[in-house]
């Protein structure tokens, strides 16, 4: 198994867990490091501090109680904003300041922001140096492979990076035209890999530990970015850690230990953020975790209308007692 190696930072384990808006929120970040995972990055921080006011940002910049190195992701697209950024996450206590030059989002791509960045390659320049030089803390690049199909500029944008003083990049095997869509590739990260000296971390479709394998393989990457496929599975960090070393599977999790982990986190989310945000973000984690099982989404139905913190964990409770009358969760 490769060793993860981040700047100062060697990380426990080469999987880290991708940062992803409006899930890798702190409980998530800490339950998935519990799991397994060797490094969890936030969810996107804009850089423009005039709007950290709102109550968004104020989670999101949120990181009591986690673990080092803590790894803090920064989104926009001007220089001196993003440096400014950087600056005040580590003054917050941030270890690590990630470059946002991945999401596909409209609405962060509308602003020459994420990977439509991607598409001006003088300014990601101009980023990267004011980023870099803006902190004494190491600076890692979150990108895709390219701007669309024709134009897959990753490997010009790694060396870019790494003569600009970036200490790692990870990199989404899709393109900013891709969105989601099709399949990722992975011949490009092996082409970055490379190319550079800096450590290489691979991203996209990973959702088992076969595919994760095969993926280190592929590319030689020092290290998995693993996002959606940890929703609603956030063992899969041990599982997949257990396939590399032994090259056996491990077991799935018994009823009950799925039961805890989902308590816990519906707890977690409540206290962090409060009993109305709490309830309304836990919906979409129950939906992950049960969504293999509860298939016609009768039961995401009726969870989906409580309002009441006691009434969702008790719902929970009720569903998996249900469970262990004959019935196997197949994860």
């Amino acid at each position: 198994m490769p060793t993860a190696k981040i700047g100062p930072y060697i990380l426990p384990n080469p999987l880290i867990v991708a940062p992803m808006a409006g899930v890798t929120d702190r409980p998530f970040r800490l339950l998935c490091r519990r799991m397994g995972a060797g490094l969890a990055v936030s969810e996107m921080v804009i850089a423009d501090s005039r709007l950290w006011h709102t109550r968004k940002s104020q989670t999101r910049l949120n990181h009591d109680g986690e673990p080092e190195p803590r790894s803090v992701q920064i989104a926009g697209g001007d220089p001196e904003m993003l440096a400014d950024a950087a600056r005040q996450n580590a003054k917050f206590g941030a270890q690590i300041i990630d470059i946002n030059m991945g999401c596909p989002a409209k609405k962060v791509c509308n602003k020459a922001a994420g990977s439509a960045l991607m598409k001006d390659e003088a300014l990601v320049n101009d980023i990267l140096k004011a980023v870099v030089n803006a902190v004494n803390i190491p600076v890692t690049l979150k990108m895709r492979t390219g701007w669309d199909r024709d134009n897959r500029n990753a490997p010009i944008i790694a060396r870019m990076a790494e003569d600009a003083g970036i200490q790692a990049l990870a990199i989404h095997g899709r393109t900013r035209a891709d969105k989601y869509n099709g399949e990722a590739e992975y011949d490009t990260i092996a082409e970055v890999k490379s190319r550079v000296q800096i450590p290489v971390f691979a991203n996209g479709d990973i959702t088992t530990p076969e595919q994760a394998q095969s993926v280190l393989k592929h590319t030689s990457a020092d290290g998995l970015l693993i996002g959606r496929g940890a929703q609603g599975r956030p063992w899969i960090f041990r599982e997949i850690l257990h396939f590399l070393e032994t090259g056996t599977h491990l077991a799935e999790p018994p009823l009950g230990e799925v039961e805890r982990i989902l308590i816990e986190h519906l707890a977690e989310l409540h206290s962090f953020y409060g009993e109305t945000m709490g309830v309304r973000i836990a919906r979409k984690h129950v939906g992950w975790y049960l969504q293999s099982h509860d298939q016609n989404k009768e039961f995401r139905k009726r969870f989906n209308a409580i309002e009441d913190a006691v009434e969702q964990k008790d719902s929970i409770q009720q569903y998996f007692s249900g469970l262990r009358n004959g019935e196997v969760f197949a994860a």
